[in-house]
């Protein structure tokens, strides 16, 4: 799961009431902003600005760009989660697949071109920053692992095939449909859902 960052004040729950209201206006601010214009062209000085902060509360709460970066991607995670949450929380038919399918395809036409939140962000750091690398994979298993949690419950039902990457393919369609080219498979809307044995060949081992 996504740990909470070893800034100079490593236990956010020991903040005061507005303590905690400040970090969390720090973190909401440069995670809008870096979604906005990415890691590299998102500055210290642009946070400060957009969330009201000066210099010394932002280090009070960070030691650094990273560890913001590292809050960012775990409040991303939340964003993204919240978001499916209701459509994979009722993931247990392949009607219910077909509803999330269609709200991920709603989401990247309302979003365009900013892709998905999470998948922006690996594309940008994960060949540049370890933590960040590793916050991210920490992402994507906890989003994968909630898809997984619907697919056994099709499982045990009768309605799904039984190959485990299944839910790494739907997880890369649905990062695929909303990041442009961040993961190089074809777009989930591209998919045939009339049934299980129709789908692509893309979703299987070895493909």
């Amino acid at each position: 799961m996504v740990s909470c960052l070893q800034t100079r004040n490593p236990n956010p729950r020991s903040l005061t009431a507005r303590g905690a209201a400040t970090r969390a206006r720090i973190v909401e601010a440069a995670a809008d902003l870096i979604y906005e214009h990415g890691v590299e062209r998102t500055s210290l000085d642009d946070v400060m600005a957009a969330s009201g902060v000066s210099k010394s509360q932002l280090y009070h709460y960070f030691a650094d760009k990273e560890a913001l970066v590292l809050e960012v991607i775990a409040r991303q995670t939340e964003r993204v989660l919240e978001a499916q949450r209701p459509h994979l929380e009722a993931l247990d038919s392949l009607t219910a697949l077909k509803a999330w399918r269609d709200a991920v395809v709603r989401l990247n036409k309302v979003v365009r071109s900013k892709g998905c939140p999470l998948g922006s962000l690996a594309s940008e750091l994960a060949n540049d920053s370890e933590p960040a690398r590793k916050r991210l994979a920490d992402s994507f298993s906890m989003w994968r692992d909630r898809i997984e949690r619907g697919l056994a419950k099709m499982r045990e039902r009768g309605d799904l095939p039984p190959p485990p990457t299944l839910a790494t393919w739907l997880l890369r369609s649905s990062a695929r449909s909303r990041a442009g080219s961040f993961w190089p498979r074809r777009p989930i809307q591209a998919a045939r859902w009339k049934s299980p044995s129709t789908w692509p060949s893309t979703m299987w081992p070895g493909t």
